[in-house]
């Protein structure tokens, strides 16, 4: 059946047992195709009778449908035109794993971080008012996203503006509450009916009638009894307070109810939730049994759900978890602080083995700053764990609640980057610049796990202010030399050079030594640079290299604006140093989705990439 599904128009016509017969299809094609590519699974499969539901009922490209969170797209994707494409999915010049704007006029608005679509729904409503336009703007949101500030500002001014707009939340049992069943049906039938609709109507009317004095008291009285009975058995006081009418929960996996709940609300001129239940991993045991690992993952065999097994050293991530867990041992002080991500950026050790320790906070990035700014207040050394592009939600509480008052948080910044498949919403390209330019702010990048474990311990000591270390998603190098004492704002030399000299930050520092080693086979004397630290540089050694030798070779995987090359830029223009630079790094576009090793190719941060331009350059120069 999903063979002859090319748009929404084609499934208008199914009945709801073609219907579940092209949800089971669906998810089979979803689990095959994310088996090889990886991708957001579980998210996925417990959203597709709810995709077919909204696309039954709403003309989508007209009615603007917004995903979010955007990893709960796949079916969307499928049943509007990109199906013959789904297979290059997060792959290199194939579809994105999020909703993208530039791929299908069906992507209303890219949704690669959380809890947006409220605020952005209501732009569109109101945009769409002031043109007198007739279209239905829907929001679709969940897996955790109403954990977030945003969803509830976007909530707030929804209420007070009272403009057309359908909220549906997909709870996958990770918020709200808890499914109350045949109530909640009952319930739609009586408060979405067309009779009941009118009959309120002309109650209100009719009371309106009354003398003023009464009128008013009659009106109050009639809202707060319809307010008591409803809130006696569903939790919708919040949402009903703050101005949206609630319906529900119903039955995420029920299409003829879904149906009939989206039908009901096309017709109420003012904004409305409905709370639907979904069940994570639906129609696959393997990630119904383990939903943190199939939220998001890489290659898996079908058969068995286990994700194909890479050899090597371990990842950044992995070298994270377990140093921050020996460092808890002889540090009681020490708490954890994560938004939404303790699988993703290592903690589940921490949290299992130091528990009161370990702070999950959801997705609230700008509460985690600060909630543990106030912790460092207090004597605590909060490690907060938060992924670079995440980080950036947070920024005014770095400044404002973390280095204006000097207070000694640890930000450690996993994914810093290019994280590769899950593209330009997810890659850490501009922690480095964002953070450089604070003041009070210590910004610190390992070039190898030992490096990493040192960084850790001199984070974990250092109480004069904040600090923050930037690691990618990769795996280690698989270093067999022992940590060495690191001092703020001092880094080394690795090898000297005659011709020029490659000043390289974190994950950059062992290709740069490969292009060195190929330089040196075309006759180049090329020394690196391990610069260690972003802020402060280390002004004295790179004074000495400048002086030694006219031609300097930034590299960096931070954008280039603003990154570690600027700052050693403005350090010899501030020197009144003369010298021949030339900076690598992020060039000043968003970078696309696919494999980091092929991302990394391309913008040229590879061994081979970097010796290429270092040679065009160093020939400039002896030219």
């Amino acid at each position: 059946m999903l063979s002859d599904i090319n748009s929404p128009l084609d499934i208008k016509s199914l009945s709801y047992h073609e219907l579940n017969s092209l949800a089971s299809e669906i998810r089979r094609f979803i689990i095959k195709v994310v088996s090889k590519t990886g991708g957001h699974l579980a998210p996925n499969l417990g959203a597709v009778e709810l995709t077919l539901a909204i696309h039954k009922v709403f003309n989508a490209p007209k009615d603007r449908i917004i995903w979010d969170v955007g990893h709960q797209s796949y079916t969307h994707k499928i049943i509007t035109g990109r199906r013959e494409k789904f297979h290059t999915l997060r792959q290199h010049k194939g579809i994105s794993g999020f909703p993208h704007r530039k791929e299908s006029e069906y992507d209303v608005f890219g949704t690669g971080h959380s809890s947006t679509s409220i605020s952005a729904g209501l732009g569109i409503s109101c945009a769409r008012d002031l043109k007198n336009e007739d279209f239905e703007v829907i929001c679709v949101i969940g897996d955790g996203a109403m954990t977030a500030g945003m969803a509830y500002e976007g909530i707030n001014q929804t209420g007070f503006l009272k403009k057309k707009l359908i909220v549906i939340l997909n709870d996958n049992h990770m918020s709200i509450s808890e499914n109350v069943g045949g109530m909640s049906r009952y319930l739609l039938k009586i408060s979405t009916a067309p009779i009941y609709n009118e009959l309120k109507k002309d109650v209100w009317e009719l009371l309106g009638r009354l003398p003023p004095s009464l009128s008013e008291r009659a009106r109050l009285a009639a809202r707060k009894l319809r307010e008591g009975v409803k809130n006696l058995m569903i939790p919708t006081i919040l949402f009903e307070e703050l101005g949206l009418r609630y319906i529900g929960p119903f039955d995420g996996h029920n299409i003829p109810m879904l149906v009939e709940a989206f039908e009901s609300v096309k017709n109420l001129e003012e904004p409305v939730l409905i709370h639907v239940l979904t069940e994570k991993g639906r129609g696959y045991e393997p990630a119904r049994n383990n939903l943190p690992l199939f939220h998001g993952l890489g290659p898996f065999d079908i058969e068995s759900g286990e994700p194909h097994k890479k050899g090597g050293p371990p990842t950044y991530t992995d070298v994270f978890g377990k140093t921050l867990c020996e460092i808890g041992e002889k540090n009681d002080k020490v708490v954890a602080i994560t938004a939404a991500m303790p699988e993703g950026t290592g903690l589940c050790c921490f949290r299992e083995r130091f528990k009161e320790r370990f702070f999950d906070v959801g997705i609230a990035e700008q509460h985690a700053v600060t909630f543990a700014s106030g912790m460092a207040i207090e004597g605590y050394v909060p490690v907060c764990a938060i992924y670079s592009t995440f980080l950036q939600r947070g920024f005014d509480q770095v400044i404002h609640d973390v280095a204006l008052q000097n207070i000694p948080v640890v930000f450690c910044l996993d994914r810093a980057g290019l994280v590769g498949e899950d593209g330009p919403t997810h890659h850490g390209a501009f922690d480095i610049s964002y953070l450089r330019m604070i003041p009070n702010m210590i910004v610190m990048s390992p070039k190898d796990e030992n490096e990493f474990v040192d960084m850790l311990a001199v984070a974990t000591d250092y109480r004069k202010g904040p600090i923050a270390i930037r690691y990618p998603r990769a795996r280690a190098i698989g270093s067999t030399t022992k940590p060495t004492k690191i001092h703020i704002g001092k880094g080394e030399i690795l090898r000297d050079g005659r011709d020029g000299f490659i000043l390289a930050i974190g994950s950059m520092v062992y290709p740069s030594i490969e292009a060195s080693d190929i330089l040196k086979k075309k006759g180049f004397d090329v020394g690196v640079f391990n610069a260690r630290f972003a802020k402060p540089i280390d002004g004295d050694t790179i004074i000495e290299i400048a002086q030694k030798t006219k031609n300097i070779i930034t590299c960096e995987e931070n954008a280039l604006s603003g990154g570690f090359g600027s700052a050693v830029a403005e350090l010899l223009i501030d020197k009144q140093i003369g010298v021949n630079l030339l900076r690598l790094g992020i060039p000043d576009r968003f970078i696309e989705h696919g494999a980091r090793d092929i991302l990394l190719k391309k913008i040229g941060l590879t061994g081979e990439g970097i010796a290429k331009k270092a040679e065009q350059f160093l020939k400039l120069d002896a030219d």
